[in-house]
């Protein structure tokens, strides 16, 4: 039985599904099993009795490297990262590399210096999971904070953003602005042409708008039906009217015909009201919110295709 057990061994090696190296204490090569053949392209007699930095150059000086020394000269196994150390060997599969999991662990050897066995499991389908669990994540995210219409932010990122940017204005004594725009004669655009070209009226006035915004602070956000609303942080008073200004002339630029409009041109044209936090005078959101809708209210009244201030 003495007799087979060294075969046996090896032969247990070489049929497991995951890659063993053994090394001596000198670090040379002294197994190499069938996994690591086929997936390393490097056959038993190509590898046996080398040096095992020779055989993996690409590994020396590295975590790998550490590991072996801990496990022949301390005595202490380690387990890589698999997050920091996604594939330290060249394996392949199907013309892909392995993504792996590495296991160092020290061998005693009766009568020899002590060895260490290098385990190499293949988790390319656990990574491919969390990929996909990352993926569907951040779709999941963008779903719950963009509009499903528009693709523009939603009133629940608004509330979001809008709550972050009250308490940063306090916080470092700033200005705070906030537009809200009205498409005019809305529903009467709808009534005449459909929903479908109300669809894409908001899609577009939506991207129109949005693509102004040049800072990452800034938010534009369809706050519901017709009307958006944008949040400018460190924005004063003068600087909105300039903002707004440009925002309404944009909208009349885009010439989205609206023969049921009272405007001359005949064409979609917005409202705008702005509220501004000073940097002095801090209020509630929801008076800021209110003070910008009676604003909007106030450019309607006063003929439409206006800017109103709180």
């Amino acid at each position: 039985m003495t007799s087979l057990r060294l075969p046996l061994l090896e032969s247990v090696f070489c049929a497991v599904s995951l890659g063993a190296i053994v090394l001596d204490g000198e670090r040379r090569i002294v197994l190499w099993n069938t996994w690591m053949v086929r997936h390393s392209g490097l056959e038993h007699e190509q590898v046996l009795g080398r040096d095992f930095f020779e055989v993996c150059p690409g590994l020396r000086g590295g975590r790998v490297d550490a590991a072996i020394q801990h496990a022949l000269y301390n005595n202490f196994p380690s387990l890589l990262s698999q997050t920091l150390n996604k594939a330290p060997f060249e394996l392949f599969m199907r013309g892909e590399r392995v993504q792996q999991a590495v296991e160092i662990t020290p061998i005693a050897v009766e009568g020899a210096p002590r060895h260490c066995l290098i385990q190499v499991s293949d988790v390319s389908i656990a990574v491919g999971r969390e990929k996909l669990l990352r993926e569907q994540a951040m779709v999941l995210r963008s779903q719950t904070f963009s509009d499903g219409l528009t693709g523009i932010a939603n009133r629940r990122h608004f509330d979001v953003a809008m709550e972050k940017e009250h308490r940063r204005a306090k916080r470092s004594g700033t200005p705070l602005t906030l537009l809200m725009i009205d498409i005019d004669h809305f529903k009467a655009y709808n009534d005449h042409y459909g929903h479908q070209k109300g669809d894409q009226c908001l899609i577009q006035v939506a991207a129109a708008l949005a693509g102004m915004l040049k800072r990452p602070c800034d938010l534009m956000a369809r706050y519901g039906g017709e009307e958006f609303a944008m949040i400018l942080p460190e924005t004063d008073i003068d600087q909105a009217m300039l903002m707004a200004d440009a925002i309404r002339a944009r909208a009349q630029e885009l010439a989205i015909p609206h023969e049921r409009s009272s405007d001359a041109s005949q064409l979609i044209t917005v409202s705008i009201g702005i509220a501004t936090q000073k940097a002095d005078a801090v209020v509630e959101i929801d008076a800021l919110i209110g003070s910008a809708d009676r604003a909007l209210y106030q450019a309607k009244r006063s003929g439409r295709n206006r800017i109103a201030t709180a």
